[in-house]
């Protein structure tokens, strides 16, 4: 019985066993076209983007960069771009798990879009 509980014990270890590594740091970053001298770009939320994978012995997709900064900008219909970014590697599997990539940062807002006179701070 204590073999099984120690067996048991060390595959829910390296189950839930990873590493979320920062990749980047990033001033301005975005996956649109934009203006950058428009004089109408104004800072919004703090916001996050995922892409992310399961894995079982095999991870089921690559996470990409560009997927979870756009899952991050279009939280916001009048977001162009992120600044004050961080890019994360997430690594949560040995041979369960997932694998993903995160970004986070504060949204670009282009008050030249249509509807967006009064958004941001």
């Amino acid at each position: 019985m204590k073999k099984l509980g120690l067996l048991l014990t060390s595959v829910a270890m390296l189950t839930i066993s990873g590493c979320t590594v920062r990749v980047a740091d990033l001033t301005v970053g975005s996956t649109k076209n934009f203006d950058l001298n428009s004089g109408n770009l104004v800072k919004g939320a703090r916001v996050t983007g995922e892409d992310s994978y399961p894995v079982f012995i095999f991870p089921f997709g690559i996470p990409n960069v560009k997927t979870a900064m756009d899952k991050a900008i279009e939280t916001e219909t009048c977001a162009v771009g992120l600044t004050d970014l961080v890019v994360t590697q997430l690594n949560h599997s040995f041979l369960i798990g997932s694998i993903g990539m995160r970004v986070e940062g504060d949204l670009i807002i282009d008050k030249n879009k249509a509807g967006c006179e009064n958004k941001g701070i």
